[in-house]
């Protein structure tokens, strides 16, 4: 049985799946990196200096205390948030797409189908069994 499951992990199928799995947690985290810091900056520049990651709808305020303690937190919907995930989700769709469109130029098309020579069709061989009996 391990000697079964080591041939299963050692196929190519799963190493590849498996760094595939990796490089995309890691590019995962490159473009949100990209996405936070360097675009979301320029947008809320361009915007009037909106934050997205800020934008929220309240539904209800929190409660503090006089103390300054906390007893009630803020409920809100933070709909920032989400559009910078939909911003991450698309420049991620684009990266891949720029990936497998240079992936398919270096694939080699393949080679023309040669078609097998024709035979004589069945009317040609009646033609062929006719003359032959004429003579």
């Amino acid at each position: 049985m391990f000697k079964e499951f080591k041939d299963f992990i050692m196929t190519g199928n799963v190493i590849d799946l498996a760094v595939a799995v990796l490089l995309a947690g890691a590019m995962g985290l490159v473009v949100s990196g990209f996405v936070g810091d360097i675009m979301m900056p320029i947008v809320g520049h361009f915007s009037g200096g909106v934050d997205f990651a800020d934008m929220k709808v309240v539904l209800s305020e929190a409660i503090i205390a006089a103390d300054g303690s906390i007893t009630k937190p803020e409920n809100a919907i933070m709909y920032g948030k989400w559009i910078n995930a939909i911003i991450n989700l698309i420049i991620v769709g684009f990266v891949l797409f720029i990936i497998v469109k240079a992936y398919n130029k270096t694939k080699t098309p393949p080679a023309p189908v040669q078609e097998a020579p024709k035979g004589p069709t069945t009317e040609e061989l009646l033609i062929e069994i006719r003359d032959a009996l004429k003579k």
